[in-house]
């Protein structure tokens, strides 16, 4: 495991400059989504395919039943809050998103306000392994948005604290498969430059994490052949970067560019995998 290189404040600061392109030229921003678009059998639109991961969310929550109460969701990286909103607006639960963005909670609360939701779904900006006091959550998820920890240890340990004893944590997220080719090495870290990239894990090493903290690892589905590679804007990027990318990241607003190029080589290659993995909090873990 590689040691972090992005502070919180870098991430933060990362995103606050980045949210308002991503949601403006960004395919999911009509559905206020900045991540990546699933295609998956039965998927027939694009906002079906942004909201694939959701519904694999809604699954795991709707699994878990029998409570008195509605469940307690937390999204660990909400973002512009559109997978909470969109929980809301299907089950009966109650909400907690944190992004350790404030552009990112000031977008997300505005989006749970117009849409009548205030009342059950909250949003605040901070650090999602250093979290304040809160209500224990039923289902813990985290999309796309594991990868910024820097540390997955403290991740982790901040889960164990949070989800209740036979509760779930839910990733989906790039991990690393195993290769041989001398190429990936390039490829992975101009990608983790580029995204700001801290804790990029194999499956071996995340399943392990997630034992020593008392996660039981219950299913892992690979979305990667479900995703959209090479689309035209993809082709023009890498046009960009051939003309432009000799220029260190730190000198252009472009590093995201460069990282997203880098991702879907690597992603194409098989040198990254992306992946909806499940864990349930073992019941007697104190």
């Amino acid at each position: 495991m590689s040691a972090s290189r992005f502070s919180v404040a870098d991430v933060a600061r990362y995103y606050d400059r980045s949210t308002p392109s991503f949601v403006a030229l960004g395919q999911g921003g009509s559905e206020g989504a900045i991540r990546r678009a699933v295609w998956a059998p039965g998927v027939s639109d694009r906002r079906e395919a942004f909201h694939y991961v959701d519904e694999r969310v809604a699954e795991v929550v709707a699994a878990l039943g029998g409570a008195d109460e509605p469940p307690h969701v937390v999204d660990l990286g909400c973002g512009v809050g559109a997978s909470l909103c969109y929980l809301a607006g299907k089950l009966s639960m109650r909400g907690t998103g944190i992004t350790v963005s404030p552009v990112q909670a000031d977008l997300a609360a505005r989006r749970a306000r117009e849409a009548g939701l205030e009342d059950r779904v909250t949003f605040f900006a901070g650090d999602y392994c250093r979290l304040p006091p809160m209500a224990p959550a039923d289902v813990a998820l985290a999309i796309e948005s594991f990868v910024h920890a820097p540390s997955a240890a403290d991740f982790f340990a901040q889960a164990r604290a949070l989800v209740r004893p036979g509760g779930a944590l839910v990733l989906c997220d790039d991990f690393r498969r195993r290769t041989n080719d001398t190429r990936a090495a390039t490829a992975i870290e101009r990608f983790r430059r580029g995204w700001h990239i801290n804790s990029l894990l194999g499956a071996d090493e995340l399943q392990a994490l997630a034992a020593s903290a008392g996660f039981i690892h219950e299913t892992t589905v690979d979305f990667s052949p479900y995703l959209e590679l090479h689309r035209p804007r993809d082709r023009a990027v890498n046009v960009f970067l051939a003309l432009f990318g000799w220029l260190p990241l730190e000198r252009t607003r472009f590093g995201h560019l460069v990282g997203g190029s880098a991702l879907q080589e690597c992603l194409t290659r098989g040198w990254i995998g992306y992946d909806f993995t499940v864990f349930r909090r073992a019941s007697g873990a104190a």
